[in-house]
């Protein structure tokens, strides 16, 4: 598709806002990031905004999430060494690498936010229309020292091969594979596998959609420090969420 939409700018041509959820350094004990999800101007769910994401606006769509989530990210934690802004984006909507990531650069030049503090994430599940496409996007993106993710990995058919295809700086486990883990001994050997293959190829691993205490001390025991879930706090707009975060198991132990 030719780069015809970049002419006609780049909002999208209806309204909505975001809601910041936090990744959690539980070993650092710090937020490690905040992941921005699209909202409705009055508190919609994602998929009241997604429903009218269509092949014709989906380009100013993907720019102006980006936009948007930086602008408010700006003022919420805009530090330099502060928490990474994750922003998730379609690589469907990406025509030529590097002509559609200006808007995201410009964004982060005008209102301070580090270059290197952006994290862009795609998900496995999404159609690859073209995978060396893809991967010339990831090599764009780490070119101009943005971090690059897998989100939503395991729930696809690639699994490992995608790693070994596109080389992204963080994973992004599925929540299907989270969900009872401290109960399901296929799961737990499955996170086994991808955590040592991660390890290897040296990149970080989070663990996401953790609701209960039992799949977070579980996953602990597998070695994964960043997380995020219900467990810990839910998306909120117009702030930042207050985290909880949970007891090591000998306090709940003492206190019980």
């Amino acid at each position: 598709m030719p780069c015809s939409a970049c002419r006609g700018g780049v909002k999208a041509p209806f309204d909505f806002t975001m809601a910041f959820h936090p990744i959690l350094d539980i070993e650092a004990r710090r937020v490690w990031a905040y992941e921005a999800l699209v909202r409705g101007p009055e508190g919609q769910g994602a998929g009241w905004v997604l429903d009218q994401v269509t092949a014709e606006n989906r380009y100013a769509f993907d720019q102006s999430c980006r936009v948007k989530a930086i602008e408010l990210a700006s003022e919420l934690f805009n530090e330099a060494d502060g928490p990474i802004l994750s922003i998730n984006f379609l690589p469907n909507a990406v025509y030529v690498p590097a002509a559609c990531i200006r808007a995201t650069l410009d964004a982060a030049d005008r209102t301070g936010f580090p270059v290197n503090r952006i994290m862009l994430e795609f998900t496995e599940g999404e159609k690859m229309e073209d995978v060396d496409h893809v991967k010339s996007i990831i090599r764009e993106y780490q070119a101009r020292n943005l971090i690059t993710a897998i989100d939503d990995f395991g729930a696809g058919f690639s699994g490992l091969g995608l790693l070994a295809e596109f080389g992204p700086d963080v994973i992004k486990l599925d929540m299907g594979l989270v969900r009872n883990v401290h109960a399901d001994r296929g799961r737990s050997a499955i996170l086994k596998g991808i955590i040592a293959t991660a390890g290897l190829l040296d990149l970080k691993v989070v663990a996401e959609g953790i609701e209960t205490i039992e799949e977070f001390e579980a996953l602990r025991a597998l070695g994964i420090n960043l997380m995020q879930g219900f467990l810990f706090a839910r998306p909120v707009t117009g702030g930042l969420p207050d985290i909880h975060w949970p007891e090591p198991a000998y306090k709940r132990a003492a206190n019980g």
